[in-house]
């Protein structure tokens, strides 16, 4: 009887203490503490973009969220080295950033260093699921760039699914695009 009711008196503390608890994921946490920085980067404030999270890199050390966007503040400034390093130390601390693997990839290709990109784009593809058509676009390209046109053919052909225009002219341009036409 006692057992019984410590254990029905138990469970409406566990639901509470589950509703009461924060869910947050520390990715998620650092997006709302870095709000002001990320709202620089949007409004393409990038030099005070940079200041801002190269501080927060000092305060959080181990914030994947702050390296990751000091690293794409130094992309757009094409401090490539620089956001190289800066992406690696995000996805060290958190290997699920998405957008880090895209910024990342972009870098490489700015390098021509395109069998780095391509694994980048790779990852950033697989984290968006398939659904993010810079990503796939991306990806197309560097395909493009190592000569796997038929796989770069069928990266942007998902991404004009996906709606990118961008995909649509590389396609309208691209060796594999003109083949086709010749077959035709």
């Amino acid at each position: 009887m006692e057992i019984s009711l410590l254990v029905l008196l138990f469970i409406p503390y566990l639901i509470i203490k589950y509703l009461v608890t924060d869910h947050d994921t520390p990715a998620e946490k650092d997006t709302k503490r870095f709000r002001e920085g990320i709202e620089l980067v949007a409004q393409q404030q990038y030099e005070e973009a940079f200041r801002y999270f190269d501080e927060q890199v000092k305060k959080y050390p181990k914030s994947a969220v702050a390296y990751a966007w000091r690293g794409k503040c130094n992309l757009r400034d094409e401090n490539y080295f620089s956001a190289l390093y800066d992406l690696a130390q995000a996805l060290s601390y958190d290997n699920t950033l998405a957008a880090a693997y895209l910024d990342k990839g972009q870098a490489h290709l700015a390098l021509r260093e395109y069998q780095d990109a391509f694994r980048e784009f790779d990852k950033a593809v697989w984290f968006y699921r398939d659904n993010n058509a810079d990503a796939l676009r991306l990806r197309g390209l560097a395909r493009l760039r190592m000569k796997q046109l038929s796989q770069s053919e069928r990266d942007l052909r998902r991404a004009v699914e996906l709606g990118d225009e961008n995909a649509r002219h590389v396609l309208s341009q691209a060796p594999f695009y003109i083949h086709d036409l010749a077959k035709k």
